[in-house]
């Protein structure tokens, strides 16, 4: 922004200073009016012909910087989406491996509650055998 600034003030205090340049120039010159006219049309022409070449300067870098932005975006636009990627990626191998592990542990539950259960079933059948010769002693 401040490069922008002062390239506008540069190129309005150069105006400035041809203005009061061929000011000067028209009041001390020793030439004629018509000589003189023709100095100042010459020299204001000139100076038309550099303001355009200026201008035209600043248009192309101008188109360069946008360029430059459009293809800085892009490949920060691309580099998201390979990051974006990547994480899904990730988070779908965290999600398998999670689920993976979940299976497994249901598995070993499922065993545990099994064996605890057989066990339980041996206990009561002990505990009805004891019963009943206790009770047929009696």
């Amino acid at each position: 922004m401040s490069d922008n600034e002062n390239g506008v003030n540069g190129l309005g205090w150069f105006l400035a200073g041809l203005g009061v340049g061929a000011l000067v120039g028209v009041l001390y010159a020793p030439k004629s009016g018509r000589d003189t006219r023709d100095d100042l049309l010459s020299a204001s022409l000139e100076a038309k012909d550099k303001a355009a070449v200026l201008a035209q300067q600043g248009r192309d870098k101008a188109a360069d910087l946008a360029q430059q932005g459009r293809e800085k975006a892009a490949d920060l636009a691309q580099q998201g989406k390979q990051q974006a990627n990547e994480y899904v990626d990730r988070g779908r191998e965290y999600y398998e491996k999670g689920r993976t592990q979940w299976s497994e542990y249901v598995e070993k539950g499922k065993d545990a509650i099994a064996d605890q259960q057989e066990k339980l079933n041996a206990a009561v059948e002990a505990g009805k055998g004891t019963y009943a010769d206790v009770t047929s002693k009696s």
